[in-house]
């Protein structure tokens, strides 16, 4: 029941302030958001690639409020994918990209976020990688997905992502399961109404399986966005059943979270891809972690408790 409450939270600037300074925040936070800045995130993916791995990089931030902080924004992926150049990482990392971070929120604000996004995309294209985008509320959706489409006209390896506890999920995986598309399959972590999104977890449980047949029958690269091991292992039989190489799908899990799976996964040959995050604006985010286990909410009132 607290997981409502969390992500409510996650909106609202009083408790911004209240978590940002909690004396165990900084700790906490560091479990899940690898830096604060390219400089510092850039070591992480290199020791992930090291260890067989390959990562998405999320530069954090999404409640931007002016077309400034938007350009701000697609800057920032855009030094991201020149490090990443430089490096020669480009096969090994791609990009998530939040379209409220470029602001599809805004007044006019779908054409603004698909005239930011572009170039990112363009970028990521030119170093041998890619972008997907992520899905928010069910609100943002249909521009997610129009922007999805226009850019896969000249960019067809962009990906998205779908929301197995929302009610219209399996009918845009139907669409979506088309030769050449990636779509990351994921169970959802906002607060939707019970109009539009399953309440119950065992609900959100069967249609995320619903769901992941339909990507792993269909002609696309299934992304398995998922660190519930029956998942793991449902979709490990899905795609013995659709007789699907290993390299034809593949898993992905936070930062922070089951690294030792992370490493498992890696080792038995399945691509295993770590959603990394970085940068400064990390509350919503870090409060979407929160609510999805209470195990992590444990743990950060522990921190708070213990250094306070």
């Amino acid at each position: 029941m607290l997981g409502p409450v969390i992500l409510a939270a996650s909106r609202s600037d009083r408790m911004r302030r209240f978590v940002s300074a909690a004396p165990g925040t900084k700790q906490v936070v560091a479990r899940f958001i690898a830096g604060e800045s390219v400089d510092q995130v850039v070591p992480v993916v290199q020791d992930a690639v090291a260890k067989g791995l390959e990562v998405t990089l999320d530069v954090v931030g999404e409640d931007i409020t002016t077309r400034e902080q938007a350009f701000a924004a697609r800057d920032a992926y855009l030094e991201l994918i020149e490090h990443l150049k430089v490096l020669d990482l480009g096969t090994k990392a791609e990009m998530s990209i939040k379209l409220s971070m470029f602001g599809q929120a805004l007044e006019g604000g779908h054409e603004l976020a698909l005239a930011n996004v572009r170039p990112v995309v363009e970028a990521a294209a030119a170093i041998g990688t890619t972008v997907t985008l992520d899905a928010e509320d069910h609100t943002t959706l249909d521009s997610m997905f129009a922007i999805h489409e226009e850019l896969r006209k000249d960019f067809p390896q962009t990906g998205c992502v779908i929301q197995a506890y929302l009610y219209r999920t399996e009918a845009d995986a139907r669409r979506l399961a088309a030769s050449g598309s990636r779509v990351r399959l994921v169970k959802g972590a906002y607060k939707e109404p019970a109009d539009v999104a399953y309440q119950d977890k065992a609900e959100t449980d069967k249609a995320y399986v619903r769901v992941l047949r339909v990507l792993m029958e269909g002609e696309g690269y299934p992304m398995i966005g998922s660190h519930d091991p029956r998942l793991i292992s449902i979709a490990q039989e899905l795609a013995r059943k659709a007789g699907r190489k290993l390299d034809e799908y593949e898993f992905q899990m936070l930062y922070g979270i089951r690294s030792e799976e992370h490493l498992r996964l890696a080792a038995e040959g399945h691509r295993m891809r770590v959603y990394t995050a970085y940068g400064t604006d990390w509350y919503g985010y870090f409060m979407r972690r929160l609510a999805e286990k209470p195990a992590n909410l444990l743990f950060f009132a522990r921190s708070i408790l213990t250094r306070g």
